[in-house]
């Protein structure tokens, strides 16, 4: 992660340069440790023809065949160390020179990267054929089947770009961050410090610092009516404006939308070059956000106090910085475990049963597939996370003991309704750890044996019995499960959209 002024460095070397797309980057061969054949030989034809010595020149002054020399300059031979010393001599140059990382020219570039694709598992692959590269081929041709090259990448790229690499990116990044305990004390530390220029003392934080640190960062603020329908934000990086939404038709916190915003600039984001880089700097703003709505002191000093008096409650934490469940919830993930010493799980499931977030370092048994990914995956209908949807009150937390075969976990949970649903929201913990929240007393208990089957995910035998065979539903297709991620550094986002969507503000 970078900081604000690595970014803006950064910035101002790339103004030179020709303007990117945020278009995810081709996969390029990377850039090989040591020099190979294909390499050599283009710096020695290179430096060969500089010197305007032809190969039968070369014979003559030092003894090398023609046909050897030739084979060593397309790769297909290799030099001895002193027949390198030997033309290295003849050539006027250093044998460093010579076997330097960087192609002595642009067409020798041109022409090693155009050599590699060929070789390429991906060109074997597709039964692609090759081309003889000689001294007479145009630069544009060149070019252009590079450009090819660059598309079949790109494409390639897209392709792998499933609901499976996107659930694989989240396990790989739910991992992580139950190596950290969901803590990310770097940007604890940012966020501390741009509350400190801006005086913040205590309690929730007041749209005025809100105002304060955007202007600190240099942004301003515009509420628009007709923002991409794809996005929450829109950063004009040239005029240094944020576009948000004026609708107030909206199921995200636009203070927190702000503040995502800068928290791209702040941590030094640049384009994701896959999904699991566009995650994480999810991830990572959404945390900035968090830091900056409910810091790191004040919340951990407030816990702490609710800790001692056995009183913890994610109600509470939402009421003193007049946040969100959901984000109070969030919260308590970064700084329980840390700080209190609590390990804890989280849930945000639909009301189908689905799970849409989960982070745990507890020891809970979420449902799983193969790869690991448990979004998109039901949850036991024993859990508190579903038996919330049947509580009639929902004005108050709903608590609940439940034995799983990994233990009991005491779980609070309330929901909230969104355009997409209505979501549960619960916290667990340990049997051990429940003496420290409020609600510890309840009466209410559940027995989940998930995952085996005949806990929830079967019929009982008496509605078998009478129905199996005797019924055909209609399947509502869920046909996201089956599509590709949309293409591009931000899934789902038009580029042309929010480009014209800028243009027009100029």
């Amino acid at each position: 992660m970078r900081t604000a002024d690595q970014h803006a460095e950064s910035q101002q070397s790339r103004r030179t340069q020709s303007p990117p797309s945020w278009d995810r980057p081709a996969r390029s061969a990377p850039a090989p440790q040591q020099v190979d054949a294909l390499q050599l030989g283009k710096s020695l034809r290179h430096a060969r023809k500089s010197a305007g010595l032809t190969l039968d020149a070369v014979h003559e002054a030092i003894g090398l065949a023609p046909s050897q020399l030739s084979g060593v300059e397309t790769g297909k031979r290799e030099a001895r160390f002193s027949q390198l010393q030997q033309l290295a001599a003849l050539y006027g140059v250093t044998l460093e020179q010579l076997t330097g990382t960087e192609p002595p020219s642009r067409r020798a570039d041109l022409e090693l990267r155009l050599e590699r694709a060929m070789q390429s598992s991906m060109w074997q692959q597709k039964r692609l054929p090759t081309m003889r590269i000689g001294p007479r081929t145009p630069d544009d041709v060149l070019e252009t089947m590079l450009a090819l090259v660059d598309e079949l990448d790109r494409a390639a790229e897209e392709r792998v770009a499933t609901p499976e690499e996107a659930r694989r990116a989240n396990t790989q990044l739910r991992a992580q961050m139950r190596a950290r305990d969901n803590h990310f004390p770097e940007i604890e530390a940012e966020a501390a410090k741009m509350l400190s220029r801006v005086g913040y003392q205590s309690g929730p934080l007041s749209q005025h610092l809100i105002a304060a640190i955007t202007e600190r960062l240099g942004f301003s603020v515009h509420h628009v009516g007709d923002l991409p329908h794809s996005t929450r934000s829109v950063t004009d990086l040239k005029r240094k404006r944020i576009y948000l939404s004026r609708s107030s038709r909206i199921d995200h916190d636009p203070r927190s939308v702000l503040l995502q915003a800068l928290g791209h600039h702040v941590l030094g984001h640049s384009v994701p070059a896959d999904y699991g880089a566009f995650l994480r700097q999810r991830i990572e703003t959404n945390y900035f956000a968090a830091a900056l709505l409910m810091p790191e002191r004040t919340a951990v000093d407030f816990l702490g106090a609710a800790k001692a008096e056995r009183q913890l409650a994610i109600e509470d934490l939402r009421d003193a910085f007049a946040v969100s469940y959901e984000t109070a919830a969030h919260r308590l993930t970064n700084l329980a475990t840390v700080h209190l010493g609590i390990p804890l799980h989280f849930q945000k499931v639909h009301e189908s049963g689905i799970i849409y977030k989960a982070y745990e370092n507890d020891g809970v048994t979420f449902p799983a597939d193969h790869t690991g990914a448990i979004e998109g995956q039901p949850v036991c209908k024993r859990w508190t996370s579903r038996e919330v949807f049947d509580v009639a009150d929902k004005v108050n937390p709903f608590e609940q003991y439940t034995e799983t075969p990994a233990g009991t976990f005491w779980c609070t949970a309330m929901t909230e309704r969104s355009a997409a649903g209505e979501f549960s929201l619960s916290i667990g913990v340990p049997f051990s750890q429940a003496k420290w929240f409020r609600g510890r007393a309840t009466k209410e208990r559940s027995v989940s044996r998930c995952p085996d089957p005949s806990c929830c995910r079967t019929p009982p035998a008496e509605l078998a019995a009478a129905w199996a065979g005797q019924a055909w539903p209609s399947a509502r297709a869920h046909s996201h499960l089956l599509a590709a991620l949309p293409p591009g550094a931000f899934p789902g986002v038009d580029e042309t959209e929010v480009y014209s969507f800028l243009a027009s503000r100029s």
